[in-house]
């Protein structure tokens, strides 16, 4: 159901209406073509049809000392326990267990400091080398390294070897207003991190890895466990190669800029991650940009065992400790990619364990390929403004919702969605979001291409808008109760291409609209079908049209197709086996036998409205195409589920149909003279 309005306000508001003022709603506009819908998909996107590869390409670049290269010549640190001592021509000052570098240039250190520090502050404009060779860092009051001022820093790690850094669990600062460092390892200029060496990080205070500019990563391992975020760049937050390992009790990665639109960003090239987040896995202020990697993430303690439904309340993220240097509390957000103004996969694995929304952007989202598997307490895929899916490979095993925007747009990709509440859902544009646009205000799913499947409890594919549909296979296994339908749609669902069918309860049952250039049917059965009951659609000639076995119990079935056409004669079956190969329930090139003959009829309308007698024509479209009980009667009137009473007041409008046959009408609204 949609989130904003129940299934339940949706039957009494319309109640409130006449057959006239439904009739009015057929002159609404009708739904972008094929290119149209795909062009303003792409138009709400940040990214459009640009390779996600190339934009990170144009908003990162790397010089060649970001990699790594072999280092001679460089100015020795011994750390010996209390103290240090150098060698060479940099310059060092050693002040008991404190080590700063004033000028630029290439550092070798090696050994352990029991509690101690490394700073960094030079004048110079050159570019700092820090070379870790086996070196380990604690301090008990302060950053293990802090890069106070200087150009450019880069920490190299050294090949076959492991380096160690942590912090104390309280700073000590100089002057109490002070809130920097606030890491392990904290730079207030560009940092980057490179070599095939392992660096792990105990982030005891805040943060793991934090730099307040930009922030670099092209290889090496590195292990953190922070009190706070893992890794955070202000600017910038950059990874092309490397393995990365983060356990944080805030967020895992994360980019902070929010006063520059051009800076703020995460751009992921490669690399291997596997992090686990009380908070966000990884959270972009501004773009979440991936184009390749293996992503393992973990968000908010996971999805629960049991997903409460929205209507009802999902669940509520508890409340996150956070240090001195940041608010005293904030609601914990459990998200496993999020960013406030475009999402974009390009590719890549990724498995996605979330208590919140698994991908979430409070603006725009962008898929054009690589593998997602994801389990969430709420949305599976979450946008305010747009979601455009242009190719992967998507399976959300558990939501509450599965995908959610007030613009979806599908061009290609393989989709896959279990849901609790809407497998698929068109929501109302928010009016106070910054990002909304008046294009973006008109509600959409536009489907033109590539495999949908979605089991959902709640509505199958539902708009607060309209649905378009100009090719592809979709599959929806609905819901089972009466309160909520397979397709559910306020304005139009025009289909004009690919294969559609959608089963579940018969309650609330539509079908496609009657302005649609392909032909549909709605069969509307008797008596509840067991899932797993084939069902087996052929034409006069015995080529086969749809042959389909619901995974649950259903008694209405939409299927439309482009080799239903007007005047020509078709048999539904029911149960009979069949050869052909199956995915989802769908059996393809196969011969079919033994089924049972339930209904045999002529096309000679866009919509074909069916039971087991034949064509009905009780139950005719109105400007939603909603038929059957509960739907809309021969006028366009709303007719209430069985069991469902009207609010208080609102008794049943003079001249409304009666009830469908078998269906009882609410106590107080049965018509006059029954």
């Amino acid at each position: 159901m949609n989130k904003q309005n129940s299934k339940f306000m949706k039957v009494a508001a319309s109640l409130l209406f006449t057959a006239s003022l439904f009739a009015c709603s057929n002159d609404s506009e009708k739904v972008s073509t094929n290119n149209e819908s795909t062009a303003k998909g792409e138009s709400l996107s940040t990214i459009g049809d640009q390779e996600i590869a190339s934009v990170i390409s144009e908003s990162v670049s790397y010089s060649d000392g970001d990699f790594y290269e072999d280092w001679e010549n460089a100015t020795s640190i011994q750390l010996n326990g209390s103290g240090a001592s150098f060698e060479g021509d940099g310059r060092v000052v050693i002040d008991k267990s404190s080590v700063t570098i004033t000028t630029s240039g290439v550092y070798a250190i090696q050994g352990k400091l029991d509690d101690g520090q490394l700073i960094v502050d030079t004048e110079d404009d050159g570019i700092v080398r820090l070379v870790l060779n086996g070196a380990e860092i604690h301090s008990s009051s302060t950053s293990a390294i802090y890069v106070k001022q200087a150009e450019k820093t880069i920490v190299s790690l050294e090949e076959g070897t492991e380096n160690v850094l942590s912090d104390g669990a309280k700073y000590v600062y100089e002057n109490s207003e002070e809130d920097e460092p606030n890491a392990a390892l904290f730079s207030k200029d560009d940092l980057t991190i490179n070599g095939s060496g392992k660096l792990v990080v105990q982030g005891n205070y805040n943060d793991g890895i934090t730099s307040k500019d930009e922030l670099k990563i092209t290889g090496g391992t590195i292990q953190i466990n922070s009190a706070d975020d893992g890794l955070k760049g202000k600017d910038l937050l950059a990874v092309k190669y490397g393995t990365i390992r983060i356990e944080a009790s805030g967020d895992g990665m994360k980019s902070t800029n929010d006063t520059d639109a051009s800076k703020g960003i995460i751009a992921i090239e490669g690399g291997s991650f596997d992090i686990k987040a009380a908070d966000d896995g990884i959270q972009a202020e501004t773009s979440l940009l991936i184009a390749d990697g293996e992503f393992n993430i973990s968000s908010g303690g996971g999805s629960p065992e049991k997903i409460v439904n929205a209507e009802m309340g999902r669940p509520t993220p508890g409340e996150t400790e956070t240090s001195t240097t940041d608010a005293s509390s904030e609601t914990s957000s459990g998200k496993g990619l999020k960013a406030n103004e475009e999402v974009a996969i390009g590719g890549g694995s990724f498995q996605l364990d979330s208590l919140d929304d698994a991908i979430h952007s409070d603006n725009s989202i962008t898929i054009a390929g690589g593998d997602l598997k994801m389990a969430t307490g709420d949305d599976g895929i979450h946008a305010d403004t747009s979601i455009l899916i242009k190719g992967g490979n998507i399976d959300i095993t558990k939501s509450n919702e599965g995908i959610e925007s007030n613009s979806i747009t599908i061009l290609d990709g393989k989709i896959h969605v279990k849901a609790t509440d809407d497998g698929i859902n068109i929501s109302e544009a928010d009016d106070n979001s910054d990002t909304t646009t008046e294009q973006a205000k008109d509600p959409l799913l536009s489907i033109n291409g590539g495999y949908v499947y979605v089991d959902a409890a709640g509505d199958g594919l539902d708009s607060n808008g309209s649905i378009s549909m100009t090719g592809g296979t979709v599959i929806v296994n609905g819901p089972t109760n009466n309160g909520n339908g397979a397709l559910d749609y306020d304005e139009d669902f025009e289909i004009s291409g690919g294969v559609l069918i959608a089963t579940g309860s018969s309650g609330m049952a539509m079908a496609t609209s009657e302005g649609s250039s392909q032909h549909t049917i709605l069969m509307t059965y008797k008596e509840t079908q067991s899932a797993g009951t084939t069902l087996h659609l052929e034409d006069s000639e015995g080529n086969e049209i749809v042959t389909f076995a619901p995974e649950k119990d259903y008694q209405s079935v939409v299927i439309s197709s482009p080799k239903l056409t007007k005047d020509a004669s078709y048999t539904l079956y029911s149960e009979g086996t069949t050869s052909g190969k199956e995915s989802n329930g769908l059996f393809e090139d196969g011969d079919y036998q033994g089924g049972t003959k339930v209904v045999e009829f002529t096309i000679s309308d866009t919509v074909t409205w069916l039971d087991e007698s034949g064509i009905t024509t009780a139950k005719t479209s109105g400007p939603g195409g909603m038929g059957g009980p509960g739907g809309k009667g021969a006028h366009g009137d709303m007719v209430p589920p069985e069991g469902m009473e009207a609010p208080e007041g609102m008794e049943r409008p003079e001249g409304m149909m009666e009830p469908p046959e078998g269906m009882k009408a609410p106590e107080g609204m049965e018509p006059e003279g029954k």
